[in-house]
């Protein structure tokens, strides 16, 4: 549906394209802690939203291409999501509730299971880990080593998988780790594909530094990996690279876990991202919009005979959160409605048209356009100015973030439900503030 707020209307910005600054911000300085981040680069107190919209509490509207870094995919307060949850709310149903059983897992359960894993052909049982992404990884961390009896995970370059210990220790980007305050062990780290080079085959570097005898590294637990590195700068893992790995890992008795936390939901355009690729992964992490309505929300889906957890073994406080569950019901709707998920094919042929163009236009700064689905890229040859790029385009009305080893990349991930006008919109702002690059 079209959105009602204007396309046109953008935030005033300063000369040099950074938005003005807010005085009302004394307050979050004063009394919020240092480690905040993204209110940094997108300086407004936004007061409501919309579909693909922000509006700030001057009444300045955003198109919003970075949807709570992939925890919103089906927009901001999508009315099928909203109504769903607003009537829940007035039912005086359960809203916590632990892992006790209520009506409102039991439909987030089944419609899993019928809309999404059945027709996909896919057998998982359901582990609801906590509120966040992190606890996902942390669980299935720990479900690997118990049922394998093994302690290393193999993880990849510029991997990212989260801030607690565990899922830190995996992640690859040496200014989040240093943060630990620890030593992050335990970790045997790989060559993701084309890390080393289009003319290196990183699967036989992988299977030589694991399996191959003198190699110096114990058989591993369970190998990690995002199909599609969101964080570590938009890096693509070929449905042929990782049919490859996962073979690997089943042929030396190694579980194969997939942290389907950003790329999945649709975000590339399937629902898991792992699809295309014809594999089953053993363990499957899931959160961000899987929630549907950007609300704590967090599960591992396991292989049958790998749930070998002792009831209680392990647990989380707000595993039981039932808006949630009331929320990813909702949206799971979506993944009936054939026109949604052809839709997804065109934004992604539309993102990809207009960033090639943009790349074209600039090819002294562009250097590449990454990534799949609605989740793509602009690789630039100077990290400073993808930088530069992201905070001029907010001052165009556009919430745009960085991501990459050195922050090089201008991430496009815009809603999935976006119109073609409002994405068309934004994606010339994107233009717009390449063009103003020195």
């Amino acid at each position: 549906m079209e959105n009602a707020i204007d396309l046109i209307a953008e935030p005033q910005a300063a000369a040099d394209g950074d938005p003005v600054f807010n005085p009302a911000h004394h307050v979050f300085s004063r009394f919020e802690s240092n480690v905040r981040s993204y209110c940094r680069r997108f300086p407004a107190v936004f007061s409501r939203a919309r579909d693909s919209y922000l509006i700030d509490d001057e009444g300045s509207e955003y198109i919003d291409f970075f949807c709570g870094a992939g925890s919103l995919n089906y927009g901001h307060n999508n009315p099928v999501i909203k109504k769903a949850l607003l009537d829940y709310l007035g039912s005086d149903a359960i809203v916590q509730s632990l892992d006790l059983y209520t009506p409102a897992k039991r439909e987030f359960l089944q419609q899993f299971q019928r809309d999404i894993l059945e027709p996909r052909g896919y057998e998982y049982k359901v582990q609801f880990s906590g509120p966040a992404g992190t606890t996902a990884v942390e669980a299935a961390l720990k479900l690997a080593r118990k049922v394998t009896g093994r302690r290393s995970i193999v993880a990849f370059s510029n991997a990212f998988h989260g801030m607690s210990l565990g899922a830190l220790g995996i992640s690859a980007r040496s200014r989040k780790r240093s943060s630990a305050g620890t030593p992050l062990d335990g970790v045997i780290r790989m060559p993701f594909e084309n890390f080393l080079g289009a003319g290196v085959d990183s699967i036989q570097v992988i299977e030589s530094m694991l399996f191959q005898p003198g190699s110096g590294n114990d058989r591993p637990a369970a190998i990690i990996l995002e199909t599609v590195q969101a964080e570590g700068g938009l890096n693509v893992a070929s449905n042929a690279w990782l049919k490859r790995l996962a073979d690997l890992a089943k042929a030396h008795d190694t579980l194969l876990i997939v942290d389907d936390i950003q790329a999945g939901c649709g975000r590339t355009g399937t629902f898991f991202s792992f699809e295309a690729a014809g594999i089953e992964p053993d363990l499957v992490c899931l959160s961000k919009s899987i929630s549907g309505f950007g609300m704590p929300m967090s599960l591992v889906l396991i292989k049958p005979h790998l749930d070998k957890w002792e009831p209680g073994e392990h647990n989380a406080t707000f595993r039981g959160n039932n808006l949630a569950f009331v929320g990813a019901s909702a949206a799971l709707s979506y993944w009936r409605d054939r026109d949604f998920q052809q839709s997804l094919g065109r934004h992604e042929r539309q993102i990809r048209a207009a960033l090639e163009s943009i790349r074209r236009d600039a090819p002294q700064h562009v250097a590449e356009v990454r990534g799949r689905g609605l989740l793509q890229g602009l690789a630039f040859r100077y990290p400073t100015h993808a930088d530069q790029v992201s905070r001029t385009a907010f001052g165009l009305g556009l919430i745009v973030e960085v991501c990459g080893a050195q922050d090089e990349v201008v991430k496009v991930m815009p809603p999935l439900l976006i119109t073609e006008k409002c994405l068309a919109a934004g994606l010339e702002r994107l233009r717009r503030a390449v063009q103003q690059l020195h």
